[in-house]
């Protein structure tokens, strides 16, 4: 859950939400529909899909997009990306949950 899904009133969708179509979604980030297929494929994202199957993208897949473009341009593969992102979601628990542990901690 990212801080905007926290703090936005209504009528704005979370971050978490699917919202964009693969056109747009292909536009916000500035590569092709067949590139977003292909990340899919490969495992790198997962977007919501609407009840006629259309894909659906949400803020937050349009951040992770964005990462494995910096990635792209790194130099890594689609193989690599992979690893690098979950890489830096494990870090990123690892982080949360320490931090809970601190919180714990400073409220005994």
């Amino acid at each position: 859950m990212t801080r905007r899904d926290r703090d936005d009133g209504p009528g704005r969708p979370p971050d978490s939400q699917g919202v964009y179509g693969i056109a747009v979604t292909s536009d916000l980030v500035g590569t092709g529909v067949q590139n977003l297929r292909a990340y899919e494929k490969a495992g790198l994202l997962d977007p919501a899909r609407s009840t006629g199957g259309t894909r659906l993208y949400s803020s937050d897949d349009v951040a992770r997009l964005r990462r494995i473009q910096v990635l792209l341009a790194q130099g890594l593969n689609l193989a690599g990306i992979a690893m690098v992102l979950e890489l830096e979601e494990k870090n990123q628990r690892l982080r949360d949950q320490l931090a809970r542990k601190r919180n714990d901690r400073q409220g005994s």
